[in-house]
C-alpha cells in the first residue's frame, strides 16, 4: 500500500536537514521497496514570510492527508518580535493540536562510539537507552486562561494555567505503559504532587493505571530530583512519563547525555498512530546553510516514522544500524567531533547514512 509522507523544512538549518532526509526516504523508494509518495509544505518562519501565518490551511490540510510528517526546525530571530499569533512556534504548537498529537515519544540512546562526546563520565552514560513520554497537547501551555494585564498601580501581571483531566492523563498513561511492555517494562511518572493539585490527581491516575499493567513496574519521582538522577545516573531509567511542562525541560537535559543534541529524533502521535516526526533540536540560524548540521537526528525521526506510521518496522531497524555503522567508520558533524574522528558537512554525512543502507 502506497504510503504518503509530508516534508515541512521550515526554517534555520530545517531545509538543510530535511534534504538529507529527503536523500534517505528516496532511497528507501527506489532501491528497499518502500511504497511512498512525497509532498512538501510551508511552516513557520518560511510560512509567515510566503503567507502571513505559521501554518497555512494548505499546509494542514497536505498534513491530514499524509500517513506521516517530517519536520526539520522552525523560528529564529527574524521573527522573535511578532504578535504571538504569526509566530513560528505557534504553527507547531496549532499543529499538534489540529492532528490531535498528543504523545510525544523521545528516545535517548547513546551509541557507543559517541560515549566520549557526551558531557558525562563515559562510565556513568555507556549503554543509556531511555524514552520519555511526554504528553504534548495540554498543560501548561495549552491551558486557559492565560494572559497578561495591567494592574491598577501600572505593574504587568502574566499567568497560565496548568490543568489536565483525567481522560487526558489516562491517554499518555497507556501509551507510556504500552512503550514500556515493548522495552524493559520500567516507567517512571515524573510530577511535583507535593506542591501541585494537577501532579496530584496525575499521580493518582497513573495508580490507577497500573492495576491493568501487571508485567510494568511503576514509580514515581519529584521533576526536580528527576532532573537531578538525569545527571547523577541516568541509566536507572527505562521509560519516563510526565507533563508537557517537565518533558519539554528533561528531554532537553537526557538530550544531552547523548553526545550533542543533534543525535535525537522525536514523535508526536495521535490515537491512531499517525504522526509528526521531528529533530529535538532547534532552527540553528548561525549555521544555516553552511553545510554544518547533523542530519542524524533528523534521519533517525524517518526511522520513528517507518516504525510507528508507516509499517516498516525493519527499514526503521536498517535505518539506526546505518547510522550506527556511519558513526562506526569514525565520520562525525562538527557537533560530535573530535581530534580523532573525521569531520563532515551536512551532505556527506547524509550521503554516508543512504550509502551504509545500501551495505545492510
Amino acid at each position: 500500500m502506497s504510503r504518503r509522507v509530508l516534508l515541512l523544512p521550515g526554517d534555520g538549518i530545517g531545509p538543510d536537514i530535511v534534504a538529507e532526509a529527503r536523500k534517505l526516504l528516496t532511497a528507501l523508494a527506489d532501491d528497499h521497496g518502500l511504497d511512498l509518495s512525497l509532498d512538501e509544505g510551508l511552516m513557520g518562519g518560511a510560512a509567515v514570510d510566503a503567507t502571513g501565518v505559521p501554518l497555512p490551511d494548505e499546509t494542514l490540510a497536505q498534513a491530514r492527508a499524509s500517513d506521516g510528517v517530517l519536520m526539520g526546525a522552525v523560528g529564529g530571530p527574524a521573527w522573535d518580535g511578532l504578535e504571538r499569533a504569526q509566530r513560528p512556534e505557534t504553527g507547531l504548537l496549532n499543529i499538534r493540536r489540529e492532528l490531535g498529537l498528543f504523545g510525544n515519544l523521545r528516545p535517548a540512546m547513546l551509541y557507543p562510539q559517541l560515549a566520549e562526546a557526551s558531557a558525562l563520565r563515559p562510565d556513568v552514560v555507556a549503554g543509556l537507552d531511555l524514552m520519555i513520554v511526554r504528553e504534548l497537547t495540554g498543560g501548561l501551555y495549552f491551558g486557559e486562561p492565560r494572559g497578561v494585564e495591567t494592574l491598577p498601580d501600572g505593574r504587568q501581571r502574566g499567568w497560565n494555567t496548568m490543568a489536565y483531566d483525567s481522560a487526558e492523563i489516562e491517554r499518555i498513561g497507556r501509551l507510556a505503559f504500552e512503550a514500556s511492555q515493548r522495552r524493559n517494562g520500567q516507567l517512571c511518572s515524573v510530577d511535583k504532587a507535593n506542591v501541585l493539585e494537577v501532579s496530584a490527581l496525575w499521580r493518582e491516575v497513573m495508580n490507577g493505571l497500573a492495576t491493568e499493567y501487571s508485567d510494568v513496574t511503576l514509580s514515581h519521582m519529584y521533576v526536580d530530583n528527576a532532573a537531578m538522577q538525569l545527571v547523577r545516573a541516568p541509566r536507572q531509567f527505562d521509560v519516563m512519563v510526565t507533563t508537557n511542562l517537565f518533558g519539554d525541560i528533561l528531554s532537553d537535559c537526557a538530550a544531552m547525555l547523548t553526545g550533542s543534541i543533534g543525535m535525537l529524533p522525536s514523535a508526536a502521535l495521535d490515537e491512531s498512530g499517525r504522526g509528526l516526526y521531528e529533530p529535538v533540536h532547534g532552527s540553528a540560524p548561525d549555521i544555516a546553510g553552511q553545510d554544518k548540521a547533523n542530519p542524524l537526528a533528523t534521519m533517525l525521526s524517518v526511522a520513528m516514522m517507518l516504525r510507528y506510521s508507516l509499517d516498516a518496522g525493519e527499514l526503521a531497524d536498517r535505518v539506526e544500524a546505518a547510522v550506527g555503522s556511519v558513526l562506526a567508520s569514525g565520520q562525525r558533524t562538527a557537533d560530535i567531533h573530535t581530534e580523532d574522528t573525521r569531520l563532515v558537512g551536512t551532505a556527506a554525512m547524509g550521503d554516508a547514512v543512504v550509502a551504509a543502507l545500501g551495505a545492510t
